[in-house]
């Protein structure tokens, strides 16, 4: 059974995908923000930290599979994904290979070419085959893990992650990292509209956190309906690592490990 999305696209509010890595939803202005961290591949990032309900949310960036010598900035897609939870000693790892769940002492892995509901006291897993999986913790929040998968041959990308976050509502308000933070309610002002360096994308002046940043217009996918090509969601594209717009700076989220 193909898990149903749908019921729950108005919550899917906070996203890591594709590249930009990150979009939040902001729904009281009907928009929503994006940025991007450039990292190196290797690098571990820290997406979600509750300490109330002990779930982390962690992921590992990777490159494409040649280095674009026409751009300064390497592409990066998350490569893999870890959560845990501290109280139930509960481990999933996420590739674009395999998935593997450690629960206490006790191992399963599968790959994604099963077909999974396996539910076992403290958390479900779904899988649905080639396309994304389910983990639900208690009665915690639900994470939606998408496989993109690329042509096998292809020259330059290679298979990658994303995740979508469902009723992140169900996390304390000590949720922090870098899409943790935006559980919490966030509001922006934008003023003064006019033509950036691309004619299709205009410039403007975002207020947020009391900070004035200067944010392009752009697009980001949004991959739940349309796995293969995914569907254009315009948002404010706050530059430079997200800077002004996340609590410190980027480099305080890069952590040593996935667990």
């Amino acid at each position: 059974t193909f898990f149903n999305l749908e019921r729950f696209s108005h919550s899917f509010a906070f996203t890591v995908d594709g590249d930009p890595h990150f979009i939040i939803s902001v729904p009281q202005k009907e928009d929503a923000i994006c940025f991007n961290i450039n990292e190196n591949p290797g690098a571990v990032l820290n997406l979600i930290t509750d300490p109330v309900t002990g779930i982390i949310v962690n992921g590992e960036l990777i490159g494409d599979k040649r280095a674009n010598n026409d751009s300064k900035i390497q592409n990066t897609y998350f490569g893999k994904l870890g959560i845990t939870n501290k109280h139930l000693d509960l481990r999933l790892m996420v590739t674009p290979e395999k998935i593997t769940i450690q629960n206490g002492n006790e191992k399963t892995g599968f790959t994604w070419l099963d077909s999974v509901n396996l539910q076992q006291e403290g958390f479900t897993l779904i899988i649905n085959r080639k396309k994304n999986l389910v983990f639900s913790m208690g009665s915690g929040a639900s994470f939606v893990i998408v496989l993109h998968q690329v042509w096998k041959k292809h020259p330059l990308h290679q298979d990658f992650l994303g995740l979508y976050t469902l009723d992140s509502g169900k996390l304390s308000k000590q949720t922090h990292g870098l899409l943790g933070q935006f559980f919490h309610p966030i509001d922006f002002t934008i003023l003064e509209i006019h033509p950036g360096s691309d004619p299709r994308k205009p410039d403007a002046t975002m207020i947020v956190k009391n900070k004035e940043l200067t944010v392009t217009r752009g697009w980001q996918k949004d991959y739940r309906k349309d796995p293969k090509n995914g569907i254009d969601i315009p948002c404010w594209f706050v530059h430079n690592n997200g800077a002004g717009l996340i609590d410190g700076v980027h480099t305080d989220y890069i952590v040593s490990s996935l667990f």
